[in-house]
């Protein structure tokens, strides 16, 4: 998995809790995969877009239809982490995220490659991103100013 480009990435701090971790006091392997899903929505929300309201008022939602991750390194209890996401692709329908967490000395824990589909809630099936949140996806890719929570 390639490097996130920072002119084009959305950064997403976060510590580490006591439930986060397992017996042995590092992070569950699982939770990596949570901290990408939450980067994805805080990107998402600071675009202007929440996906409760998505739901409600557009009857959309986004699954996650693949993900990958490599693990490199371990998080620990109350440790500073961010997660750095950028798009990889943007579609008509679906959009593949590119994340990476590190530690707060820049060591790579993990990488991931996760692709998001959008679906009608009411039919199950895939619907179009809104033009509105696909121009705003659009923008950012293209250079726009990283953004940051």
């Amino acid at each position: 998995m390639s490097e996130v480009d920072s002119r084009h990435t959305f950064v997403w701090p976060l510590r580490v809790y006591y439930e986060d971790t397992d017996a042995l006091g590092m992070v569950y392997y699982a939770n990596y995969l949570k901290y990408f899903e939450r980067a994805r929505t805080e990107w998402l929300r600071a675009l202007g877009f929440e996906l409760d309201a998505l739901a409600v008022e557009r009857d959309l939602a986004f699954v996650v239809r693949r993900a990958e991750i490599d693990y490199r390194g371990s998080a620990r209890f109350n440790q500073l982490l961010e997660v750095r996401s950028a798009l990889a692709e943007l579609g008509r329908a679906r959009v593949t995220f590119v994340q990476v967490l590190t530690s707060d000395q820049g060591q790579t824990l993990s990488e991931g490659r996760v692709q998001v589909a959008c679906i009608q809630i009411s039919s199950g099936r895939p619907a179009k991103i809104p033009d509105d949140l696909q121009q705003s996806l659009a923008t950012f890719q293209e250079g726009s100013a990283a953004l940051s929570d």
